[in-house]
């Protein structure tokens, strides 16, 4: 009789995302347990809970999800996960805080799929300017733009302190560096968007972070993209759909949240798949997405 597929789903926070049980159990696990409210220190003793309780050979059969919406956490989470296992003993790790890994790669895979296709460009020295970088989906979506060689700057909306630090923290744990700036204005934002070529929204649902107007003053401007599905848009004019489609008055395109989310939705899926179909336990995290990311996009 073969084993069951079992995922248990790890959360700093008071409830698991329904988003990510529902996906994990359409992805073919038999069984999802949520723990709640679990601190970094509770991790190792929860993971060889886990791996000891299935002999090694089946300890492929046993999955372990991080959530939560905090991404240096989780990936402290992620890290104590790894080091918790007991070799032969091993079980598979996959994280993604509040979705920010698999939705950060699918935004980028869409828009270098876009540069490539519309500009014949990639993201190496493309000028790069994220709006909402200090949520956890900005945040991951600056990590790897800067790793693909883009120059990026993360915007603050009130100011430069909270991307002041959120900068120092990409720098000290990936190596990366990154620029910021003031925000907090329309005449400071306009500058920005006036001087970018690439504009990634991922601010609070609901917001709207870039006008119409001001889009119409971004003359070098050649991606707009946008991960907020709930109106107003975070980029005013670029539709929910849009898949690299003409903005008005630019020379640029938009990438809306359901193009992103379409992604989005196949790599957290593929990802949960992988660890069911694997042979080995796997650990993955938001590089392992932002690869499938690039195979699934168009």
């Amino acid at each position: 009789m073969a084993n069951k597929h079992i995922l248990h789903m790890l959360t700093p926070l008071k409830h698991m995302s329904p988003f990510d049980v529902n996906m994990a159990l359409d992805a073919g696990f038999d069984a999802v347990l949520p723990y709640v409210d679990v601190g970094l220190a509770e991790v190792s003793g929860l993971i060889q809970d886990a791996i000891f309780s299935r002999p090694p050979d089946a300890g492929v059969d046993t999955g372990i999800f991080i959530g939560g919406k905090d991404v240096s956490l989780a990936l402290d989470m992620f890290d104590a996960a790894k080091k918790a296992m007991v070799p032969p003993f091993k079980i598979s790790v996959f994280a993604d805080p509040a979705g920010s890994f698999t939705t950060a790669a699918a935004m980028i895979a869409k828009v270098e799929k876009s540069l490539a296709a519309n500009f014949d460009r990639s993201l190496k020295d493309t000028r790069v300017a994220i709006f909402g970088a200090t949520g956890v989906v900005g945040f991951c979506t600056a990590v790897i733009a800067a790793k693909e060689g883009a120059d990026v700057t993360i915007v603050g909306h009130d100011g430069v302190e909270r991307v002041d630090r959120a900068a120092s923290a990409m720098k000290s744990r990936f190596a990366v560096d990154v620029k910021t700036a003031d925000g907090s204005t329309d005449a400071h934002k306009l500058k920005l968007i006036v001087e970018a070529e690439v504009i990634l929204t991922a601010a609070k649902a609901g917001v709207q972070v870039v006008s119409k107007a001001q889009l119409k003053e971004a003359h070098t401007l050649l991606i707009a993209a946008d991960v907020n599905a709930v109106p107003p848009a975070g980029i005013e004019t670029v539709a929910v759909s849009a898949n690299s489609e003409p903005i008005e008055a630019t020379k640029a395109v938009g990438i809306g949240p359901l193009a992103i989310g379409n992604v989005k939705y196949r790599v957290e899926s593929g990802l949960f798949k992988r660890m069911i179909q694997a042979d080995a336990a796997v650990t993955l995290d938001f590089q392992d997405a932002f690869s499938l990311a690039r195979e699934i996009a168009k």
